[in-house]
């Protein structure tokens, strides 16, 4: 098992090269292809809906955004032109076929339309998609991470608001005991067995989380993973405060964990441990559900 096929979703919003840094941290320990998808919006989307407009009013919207578009993607893909020479990336077309197998590469690819859709409609074949930690408070970022976890359902890497240049040397697993969470680990495995360490953290309990990870310890031990175990309070208030300080404590540079909640009608509604956790975190999280 291996990661070899990444998707790094980005916008203009400033977060790019958190996306991209975390998913050349673990590309790079695979030789991964990652695909950039750049989205932009269609014209048409610009024009209010519900609102008389005239016909020469609404050309001239249509002209501005197709416009506003054009220059995104001239200073978008400058930028990635810049980033790919400052890291020595292999940057092939984004129709190739053949990739180089004893290297990292890269490609970018541009679409129209809107970033959650295209991941909802056109991503289907990749082992990871990264996605930047989402800002609940300015609405960006949870439609994208929706159709990531809950639509294609592929394992999702998201990334914390600062540079990531290395991760992935000790592992925790925040283990529940839920079918998120086991599946957020089984997609995980090559991750896992590239881990210098893996600890489980699992709810404290009289024989210090032993028969809490017993089982998650034995498949991991059956794949040649060797893990230690990590307990945490949860009488607080805070289970994910309580993870987080855990993890900090014990010098863990990725969380593995599953996405507990579900999509109710347009909205994403996630668990309250899941939402804290997302939220709050400073290193990758890596996420199923």
């Amino acid at each position: 098992m291996s990661i070899k096929s990444i998707v790094a979703p980005i916008r203009g919003d400033g977060k790019g090269e958190w996306v991209l840094g975390l998913a050349l941290a673990i590309g790079g320990k695979f030789l991964s292809h990652i695909d950039v998808l750049h989205v932009h919006a269609k014209p048409g989307d610009m024009i209010p809906h519900g609102v008389p407009l005239t016909t020469a009013f609404k050309s001239t919207i249509l002209e501005a955004a197709g416009g506003l578009a054009r220059r995104e993607e001239e200073r978008l893909v400058r930028l990635f032109d810049e980033y790919c020479k400052a890291h020595d990336l292999d940057v092939v077309p984004a129709d190739a076929e053949d990739f180089p197998a004893d290297r990292l590469s890269i490609s970018w690819h541009e679409v129209e339309g809107k970033q959650a859709d295209i991941i909802r409609d056109e991503v289907r074949f990749c082992d990871l998609i990264v996605v930047p930690q989402p800002d609940r408070a300015a609405a960006l970022g949870m439609n994208t991470l929706q159709a990531a976890l809950f639509d294609v359902r592929k394992l999702t890497a998201i990334a914390p608001h600062r540079e990531i240049k290395e991760t992935g040397r000790h592992v925790a697993i925040a283990w529940n005991g839920g079918p998120e969470a086991a599946r957020a680990v089984n997609w995980s495995l090559p991750i896992l067995a590239a881990a210098e360490k893996v600890s489980v953290l699992v709810a404290n309990d009289k024989d210090g989380g032993i028969t809490r990870s017993k089982a998650i310890r034995r498949y991991l031990r059956l794949h040649g993973i060797a893990s230690g175990v990590q307990t945490f309070e949860r009488g607080g208030p805070e289970v994910g405060a309580s993870i987080l300080d855990r993890v900090a404590e014990i010098g863990g540079d990725m969380i593995v964990m599953g996405a507990f909640g579900a999509r109710k009608r347009s909205n994403l509604v996630l668990g309250g441990v899941t939402q804290y956790v997302l939220e709050k975190a400073d290193i990758p999280l890596l996420m199923a559900h």
